[in-house]
């Protein structure tokens, strides 16, 4: 039988097979994460409206969308929540094992723009040194602004 279905299998065009695997498996979203710092080492944090109460403060994060680089989805998600240009930087987080979804965090530098916040997703946006970043800042973020992995 292994034989059979390894025949078969091959006898499928590149483009029928990756259809029929990409069925087979599960869909994940991806969230993308920026530690965005400017020239001084602050770090730039946004309050986001539709986190949870005690946790609103974040870095600047969203969902890749289809097609797009994790590198892309950085650099859009930064100027579409605060109008700001950033050139992304080393990988710095990887982490899978959450129902449907896996995170990946990279720092990135601010290279231009003027702080203007999305209001529909954003109630405010601040640069923040390490040493003094807000209590309800997520945790998870919290250690990639320290450089934990």
């Amino acid at each position: 039988m292994d034989d059979l279905t390894a025949r078969l299998w091959k006898s499928l065009s590149g483009r029928v097979q990756w259809r029929l695997a990409f069925l087979r498996q599960a869909t994940f979203m991806i969230g993308v994460t920026g530690v965005v710092r400017d020239a001084d080492g602050r770090v730039l944090l946004l309050r986001h409206r539709l986190w949870p109460d005690g946790r609103q403060w974040g870095l600047p994060s969203g969902y890749a969308e289809r097609g797009e680089t994790f590198e892309d989805t950085v650099v859009r998600e930064v100027r579409e929540e605060t109008a700001l240009e950033v050139r992304t930087g080393r990988l710095v987080r990887l982490t899978s094992g959450y129902r449907l979804r896996a995170e990946v965090a990279f720092e990135a530098e601010l290279v231009g723009g003027t702080l203007r916040v999305d209001r529909r997703e954003i109630l405010e946006a601040g640069w923040f040194e390490p040493g003094a970043l807000p209590a309800d800042l997520m945790p998870s973020h919290r250690s990639l602004i320290a450089g934990a992995p």
